[in-house]
């Protein structure tokens, strides 16, 4: 018998503040920056909604629907954000359930500040899949790297809050 839980754990250092990293995750004015690139809108309560829309790159390829959506479940800024999770762009993933991501900001004392992110993938073989890097040599237009999974968005958004650039600029 085959486990059905799977949680992939991701966390990088970013010379930031909580609050540049909690900006980034959470502001279109950031999120079209880095990683697979999108407008992110936020009501950050408890039971409010999320979603990515389209930048104009991903429009200009016929991509005009939201790549991702779901639901806050806990908000504590600029430390932690919960949230329900999925990917919208594919009729496959669509079929799947909802994943859950929480991101743990944390300031440290000699690092910057530790950004963790948990995604729980379980029941949704190819969200895992896709966040989990398997498929890093996959080009999908916008972000330029449609399988390298978390550990490219991250190591993108440290390259952006540290740089100014991006790691695909």
């Amino acid at each position: 018998m085959s486990d059905t839980t799977t949680v992939q754990v991701n966390r990088v250092y970013i010379k930031a503040t909580p609050q540049a990293v909690w900006d980034a995750i959470t502001k279109p004015e950031w999120t079209a920056k880095y990683g697979y690139t999108g407008l992110a809108e936020f009501d950050l309560k408890r039971g409010g909604k999320h979603r990515t829309k389209p930048t104009q790159e991903f429009v200009d390829l016929g991509i005009t629907n939201d790549l991702v959506d779901g639901e806050v479940l806990e908000v504590d800024p600029p430390r932690k954000l919960v949230i329900t999770w999925k990917l919208q762009m594919d009729p496959s993933l669509v079929a799947e359930p909802y994943t859950t991501v929480t991101y743990d900001i944390e300031q440290t004392q000699t690092a910057g500040t530790r950004l963790t992110v948990t995604h729980d993938v379980t029941g949704a073989p190819n969200h895992a899949a896709l966040v989990s890097g398997a498929q890093e040599d996959v080009n999908a237009g916008p972000g330029e790297n449609a399988g390298g999974g978390w550990a490219w968005i991250l190591s993108d958004l440290k390259s952006l809050l540290e740089t100014g650039k991006g790691i695909a600029a």
